[in-house]
């Protein structure tokens, strides 16, 4: 894992010298070609016309203008580079940790004939149940959870009797008497790598798919 984060960084590194180059590259040229064309109005100037001055200073400073945008953002880039792999070194410490992620799929315990999910209410609600689901769809059972207040909640539900491997899924419904509560069901993940995508810092889960830093709900 370090050494593809440490050949990463040097490839984005060497990326970003030769971006850099090519970008000091056409500041030098541009500068080269409007001497050149300086140089040569003066020797071509007409004696009863001659270059305007201020036209002469606005051109100069048009030119150095630019050259300080390029430069400007030639130094934005390289520091945008480094702060992306300092974020993906110091997310390597992530690696393994179980963390919540908004979904709704529940984590078996076979040992403990558990399976486990979480939730975040918006609101107070009388009434909360968890319908447990399998990977067809078919209810296997719901765990109801009474009255809650607005929060974020853990459950479990008695697995013993199933015989699935997997594969099963939970629907929260959250009512307060007899008006609808807004929930989000949180599922619980493993995070297995994490990896740079256009400067943004992706977490892989073990158990599919990728989220960011923002996605995560909790670092249990």
């Amino acid at each position: 894992m370090t050494t593809a984060i440490t050949n990463n960084t040097a490839a984005a590194s060497a990326g970003n010298t030769a971006t850099r180059d090519v970008n000091a590259n056409d500041a030098a040229a541009s500068q080269d070609r409007f001497l050149k064309l300086l140089v040569a109005q003066l020797n071509n100037q007409d004696p009863m016309n001659p270059l305007d001055n201020a036209q002469m200073t606005s051109q100069i400073a048009q030119i150095n203008t630019v050259t300080g945008i390029q430069q400007l953002n030639d130094t934005v880039k390289g520091l945008a580079s480094q702060f992306a792999s300092q974020q993906l070194m110091q997310a390597t410490g992530m690696v393994g940790r179980q963390v919540l992620v908004e979904g709704d799929s529940l984590v078996l315990d076979t040992e403990a004939d558990k399976a486990y999910g979480a939730l975040d209410l918006a609101g107070p609600a009388s009434s909360v149940k968890v319908q447990v689901l399998d990977a067809n769809g078919k209810e296997l059972g719901v765990v109801d959870l009474g009255s809650l207040k607005e929060g974020r909640y853990n459950f479990a539900w008695d697995a013993s009797k199933y015989e699935g491997e997997g594969g099963l899924r939970f629907k929260v419904m959250a009512t307060n008497g007899n008006t609808a509560v807004d929930s989000t069901p949180l599922s619980i993940d493993q995070i297995s790598a994490v990896s740079l995508s256009n400067g943004a810092l992706q977490l892989e889960l073990a158990r599919g798919g990728t989220t960011t830093q923002s996605g995560l709900k909790a670092i249990l």
